[in-house]
């Protein structure tokens, strides 16, 4: 039987990207007199891309890789004034209250009182706990793990260092790149819950023939998905 529940944090529990988003059209629009949109925008991506192994997830590498896709589109001559601005988007990033996604709170406690709850986010530690906090939820898990990176090898680590058989562990997230693949490779189930709008950076190809794998519309549906797991486990 499965006996423990995991759940992504950004984009699964709150929203997430689409603050991302709004700031992305607002570095475009500070850009506007050097580039078109578009070509600003895959300057950002590219600067985010190389940058995720320097700074990791999350607003503060997100703003240097503004700030550095600045540059280059600008050839060094961007305005001290457009750079403050940058800075001052981050800023607001890391103010804004976080909402949950319809259906969470009570998803998360209807799975807390049936079994063991973690939540697994990635991304900067103290923005996560930050976010954590604020949502309410966090007395509902049993346990929190915010990492770097998520692989099988990361996923496997926290089912053992836990006592925990990873065939009885599942995990759930907006991610097929960083929640559902890696976890099944782990040995454990992937559900993936999509939201919209999906960061390109993470987008990868779901494993729709593997039978640990599974799909819903919202987070609100995995109650029925787990006994559907458990009914024919």
């Amino acid at each position: 039987m499965l006996t423990t529940i995991c759940l992504d944090a950004d984009d699964t529990l709150w929203h997430n990207e689409r603050l991302f988003q709004f700031t992305q059209e607002r570095f475009a629009s500070l850009l506007s007199d050097y580039a078109a949109r578009d070509h600003v925008a895959d300057r950002l991506r590219d600067a985010e891309r190389r940058n995720l192994e320097r700074y990791g997830y999350g607003i503060k590498g997100f703003t240097l890789s503004m700030i550095e896709a600045a540059l280059q589109v600008t050839e060094n001559r961007v305005p001290g004034e457009v750079i403050a601005e940058l800075i001052a988007c981050g800023q607001k990033m890391l103010r804004e209250p976080i909402e949950l996604l319809n259906g969470v709170e009570e998803t998360v406690r209807t799975l807390s009182a049936d079994f063991t709850l973690l939540l697994i986010t990635k991304g900067d530690l103290l923005d996560q706990e930050r976010k954590l906090a604020q949502s309410g939820l966090g007395e509902l898990f049993d346990g929190i793990e915010i990492v770097s990176e998520k692989t099988s090898e990361v996923y496997l680590g926290i089912f053992t260092g836990r006592g925990i058989e990873p065939r009885h562990a599942l995990m759930a997230g907006n991610s097929l790149k960083s929640d559902v693949i890696p976890a099944i490779s782990a040995g454990g189930w992937g559900v993936h819950v999509p939201c919209s709008p999906a960061w390109d950076l993470d987008e990868a190809d779901a494993p729709m023939h593997h039978e640990r794998f599974r799909e819903i519309a919202a987070l609100s549906d995995l109650p029925s998905v787990i006994k559907e797991i458990c009914s024919n486990m």
